[in-house]
Protein backbone atom coordinates (compact mmCIF):
# COMPACT_ATOMS: atom_id res chain seq x y z
CA UNK A 1 0.00 0.00 0.00
CA UNK A 2 1.27 3.65 -1.00
CA UNK A 3 1.19 6.81 0.94
CA UNK A 4 0.36 9.90 -0.10
CA UNK A 5 2.62 12.90 1.16
CA UNK A 6 -0.41 14.01 3.62
CA UNK A 7 -0.98 10.55 4.80
CA UNK A 8 2.54 10.10 5.98
CA UNK A 9 2.63 13.47 7.34
CA UNK A 10 -0.57 12.86 9.67
CA UNK A 11 0.79 9.17 10.42
CA UNK A 12 4.07 10.65 11.88
CA UNK A 13 2.98 13.81 12.88
CA UNK A 14 5.49 15.91 10.87
CA UNK A 15 5.00 18.57 8.50
CA UNK A 16 4.49 17.97 4.70
CA UNK A 17 7.35 20.57 4.12
CA UNK A 18 9.45 18.40 6.27
CA UNK A 19 8.90 15.18 4.57
CA UNK A 20 9.76 17.03 1.27
CA UNK A 21 13.06 18.29 3.05
CA UNK A 22 14.02 14.60 4.22
CA UNK A 23 13.48 13.69 0.13
CA UNK A 24 15.95 16.59 -0.50
CA UNK A 25 18.19 15.36 1.90
CA UNK A 26 18.17 11.73 0.56
CA UNK A 27 16.41 10.44 4.19
CA UNK A 28 13.23 9.00 2.51
CA UNK A 29 12.16 8.03 -0.91
CA UNK A 30 9.29 8.67 -2.89
CA UNK A 31 7.52 7.16 -6.30
CA UNK A 32 5.01 9.06 -8.56
CA UNK A 33 1.71 8.01 -9.33
CA UNK A 34 -0.05 8.71 -13.25
CA UNK A 35 -0.70 12.36 -11.84
CA UNK A 36 3.03 12.88 -10.76
CA UNK A 37 1.81 13.12 -7.38
CA UNK A 38 4.40 12.08 -4.31
CA UNK A 39 3.78 8.31 -3.04
CA UNK A 40 5.44 6.40 -0.68
CA UNK A 41 5.86 2.81 0.85
CA UNK A 42 4.90 1.74 4.31
CA UNK A 43 8.41 1.94 5.23
CA UNK A 44 8.85 5.10 5.14
CA UNK A 45 6.92 5.40 8.73
CA UNK A 46 9.67 3.47 10.68
CA UNK A 47 12.48 5.59 8.82
CA UNK A 48 10.76 8.51 9.59
CA UNK A 49 9.87 7.48 13.53
CA UNK A 50 14.01 6.73 13.51
CA UNK A 51 14.69 10.32 11.90
CA UNK A 52 12.75 12.03 14.74
CA UNK A 53 14.35 9.53 17.41
CA UNK A 54 17.93 10.10 16.61
CA UNK A 55 17.13 14.10 16.56
CA UNK A 56 15.33 13.76 19.56
CA UNK A 57 18.61 12.61 20.99
CA UNK A 58 21.01 15.09 19.29
CA UNK A 59 21.71 13.07 16.18
CA UNK A 60 22.61 15.41 13.20
CA UNK A 61 20.67 14.82 9.55
CA UNK A 62 23.82 14.14 8.27
CA UNK A 63 24.89 11.58 10.96
CA UNK A 64 21.24 9.44 10.04
CA UNK A 65 22.19 9.85 6.10
CA UNK A 66 25.25 8.26 6.80
CA UNK A 67 23.39 5.60 8.82
CA UNK A 68 20.61 5.09 6.25
CA UNK A 69 23.33 4.89 3.36
CA UNK A 70 23.59 1.35 3.66
CA UNK A 71 19.63 0.85 4.01
CA UNK A 72 17.37 -0.39 0.95
CA UNK A 73 16.00 3.34 -0.28
CA UNK A 74 12.67 1.68 -1.33
CA UNK A 75 11.59 -0.80 0.87
CA UNK A 76 11.68 -1.92 4.75
CA UNK A 77 14.91 -3.45 6.07
CA UNK A 78 15.60 -6.28 7.30
CA UNK A 79 15.82 -7.00 11.09
CA UNK A 80 20.22 -7.62 10.42
CA UNK A 81 20.21 -4.54 8.36
CA UNK A 82 18.67 -2.36 11.57
CA UNK A 83 20.63 -4.01 13.49
CA UNK A 84 23.62 -3.02 12.30
CA UNK A 85 22.79 0.50 11.91
CA UNK A 86 21.35 -0.18 15.97
CA UNK A 87 25.06 -1.26 16.59
CA UNK A 88 26.59 1.70 14.67
CA UNK A 89 24.90 4.05 16.22
CA UNK A 90 26.07 2.42 19.99
CA UNK A 91 28.94 3.96 20.37
CA UNK A 92 28.31 6.93 18.94
CA UNK A 93 25.22 7.26 22.16
CA UNK A 94 27.94 6.12 24.19
CA UNK A 95 30.39 9.00 23.91
CA UNK A 96 27.15 11.14 24.28
CA UNK A 97 26.01 9.72 27.26
CA UNK A 98 29.50 10.37 28.68
CA UNK A 99 29.40 14.17 27.47
CA UNK A 100 25.92 14.82 28.93
CA UNK A 101 27.16 13.16 32.23
CA UNK A 102 30.10 15.11 32.44
CA UNK A 103 28.17 18.33 31.84
CA UNK A 104 25.72 16.99 34.16
CA UNK A 105 27.99 16.81 37.06
CA UNK A 106 30.25 19.87 36.01
CA UNK A 107 27.90 22.37 35.49
CA UNK A 108 27.15 23.86 38.64
CA UNK A 109 31.57 24.50 38.78
CA UNK A 110 30.71 27.48 36.31
CA UNK A 111 29.37 29.50 38.37
CA UNK A 112 31.76 32.05 39.91
CA UNK A 113 34.24 30.27 36.83
CA UNK A 114 35.32 33.90 35.59
CA UNK A 115 37.04 32.02 32.88
CA UNK A 116 35.38 34.22 30.52
CA UNK A 117 36.86 32.37 27.81
CA UNK A 118 35.20 29.49 26.05
CA UNK A 119 38.61 28.70 24.82
CA UNK A 120 39.58 28.20 28.73
CA UNK A 121 36.19 26.67 29.99
CA UNK A 122 36.51 23.54 31.75
CA UNK A 123 33.12 21.94 30.27
CA UNK A 124 33.86 23.47 26.58
CA UNK A 125 37.60 22.66 26.62
CA UNK A 126 38.17 20.00 28.88
CA UNK A 127 41.97 19.43 28.05
CA UNK A 128 43.12 22.54 28.88
CA UNK A 129 46.33 21.36 30.83
CA UNK A 130 46.32 25.43 32.66
CA UNK A 131 42.45 25.06 33.31
CA UNK A 132 43.45 21.94 35.27
CA UNK A 133 45.34 24.04 37.88
CA UNK A 134 43.06 26.73 38.72
CA UNK A 135 40.16 28.19 37.07
CA UNK A 136 40.27 31.87 35.33
CA UNK A 137 40.86 33.44 32.59
CA UNK A 138 44.66 33.97 32.98
CA UNK A 139 47.50 32.25 34.77
CA UNK A 140 49.36 34.62 36.37
CA UNK A 141 53.15 33.96 36.73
Amino acid sequence: MELSVGEVAKRTNVKVSTLHFYEQRGLIYSGRNAGNQRRYERSVLRRVAVIKAAQQVGLSLDEVAQAFEHLPKHQAPSKAEWERLATEWHDLLEVRIQKLKNLQTSLGSCIGCGCLSLEKCQLYNPDDSLGQLRPGSNLNV
